[in-house]
């Protein structure tokens, strides 16, 4: 870890006001904060004295988002098994996520709790990561623009947003 506090601290003046990169320092400090605590602190006697910040309390809400995202991932994974089995030996599933599963060999029974994770995942990964690269991109460009810190708001937003949107969004 030394090694790498080092090699932030040696790079830092790059990212200052005057340094070449300057116009990159929220992107420089998102990645300073997310490896090492901050080094500000409350200087008046009104404030609570603690080591978390921001950063740290939205992993919090991530942590706490994982048992509902499994349920919701294990909840349409079965919902779309049990379609397909309703629709009988008859219909035959086309698709990507089909294709995978296929490949996997899980098919898609409703009492395999693995196929259901599985096929609910194939609806949800998709969701999340064009949410991921969307949200942290505007807030990276945003950050830049105005010149202030990156806010991790786009972690807990980019994961909620695929829990509120149809599983078969386009």
């Amino acid at each position: 870890m030394k090694f790498l506090r080092d090699l932030q601290d040696k790079q830092r003046p790059l990212f200052e006001k005057g340094g070449k990169l300057e116009k990159l320092y929220p992107l420089f400090e998102a990645n300073d904060t997310f490896l090492f605590t901050p080094g500000e602190v409350a200087k008046g006697p009104a404030h609570v004295r603690d080591a978390i910040d921001l950063k740290r309390m939205m992993i919090t809400v991530v942590v706490a988002l994982l048992p509902c995202i499994l349920c919701a991932i294990y909840n349409t994974g079965w919902q779309a098994n049990n379609m397909i089995q309703q629709l009988g030996p008859d219909y035959d599933p086309t698709g990507w996520r089909a294709s995978i599963l296929e490949i996997i060999g899980l098919g898609f029974s409703t009492t395999s709790i693995l196929s259901c994770v599985l096929h609910g995942f194939l609806y949800y990964f998709p969701v999340l990561l064009v949410t991921f690269i969307v949200g942290g991109n505007c807030e990276m460009i945003f950050s830049v623009v105005r010149k202030h810190e990156i806010n991790e708001g786009f972690l807990v937003t980019g994961m909620l947003f695929p829990l509120i949107v149809p599983p078969a969004i386009p």
